[in-house]
């Protein structure tokens, strides 16, 4: 009983399996499509964000640092404004929970969603792959159902069934290339970040307020 359900799956052919690596295809491009907007929407401005930091890296006091960087969107932005106001309110060491707390969160956001095009690029040829097969033994059953035009009918179904693994590798290289760059571009701007929070810190250390906070713990 097994068996022979198993045979009329088998019989079913490649085509449906070409009809998901379709669907796989179309969730992968979506994917791209969200996660490329939401990095264009929480980019930080690179002229005002730089002009803040680097007047408080120069002397500038903090308040002004946490109510500037209030107004710039972006993740750097949001990573750097909750260490600054943290430390405004605790000191150094508060600024770097907040800024270690507020940078995972902010990974989080990142990678969001990339599991997909991770697993459609790791998966989708062995999904071709299985549609090639089913397609092999449709052909070879057909084969035995009618010998006659046998070996036309072999080569026509097998060269139909091996589009599927070439569907398959189609839809896995594309994802695999976005993934690599996201996954690429994502630890770029959190090593921005840790760059930039290291060099907020340091101003930080020097910054009387935030010395008296950490001398007063103490």
């Amino acid at each position: 009983m097994l068996e022979q359900q198993m045979t009329a799956f088998a019989l079913l052919g490649a085509e449906w399996v070409l009809w998901v690596l379709v669907a796989l295809s179309v969730l992968c491009i979506a994917v791209a499509i969200e996660r490329l907007v939401y990095a264009r929407m929480n980019a930080t401005p690179a002229a005002p964000f730089r002009k803040v930091l680097q007047s408080y890296v120069d002397g500038g006091p903090s308040s002004a640092l946490v109510d500037e960087l209030k107004d710039i969107p972006g993740v750097e932005a949001r990573v750097l404004h909750a260490g600054a106001e943290a430390g405004r309110r605790g000191g150094v060491k508060s600024a770097e929970e907040a800024l270690t707390g507020t940078m995972a969160i902010e990974r989080i956001k990142l990678d969001r969603r990339l599991i997909i095009l991770g697993t459609v690029g790791s998966n989708a040829p062995f999904i071709g792959l299985f549609g090639t097969v089913l397609g092999i033994i449709q052909a070879f059953h057909e084969l035995a159902l009618d010998s006659d035009d046998g070996a036309n009918a072999v080569m026509a179904g097998i060269s139909e069934a091996l589009v599927a693994t070439a569907v398959g590798l189609l839809v896995a290289i594309p994802a695999v290339v976005l993934y690599n760059w996201f996954q690429r571009r994502n630890k770029e701007l959190l090593a921005r970040v840790t760059s930039l929070s290291h060099m907020m810190l340091s101003r930080m250390q020097d910054d009387p307020t935030s010395a008296a906070r950490v001398s007063g713990e103490a």
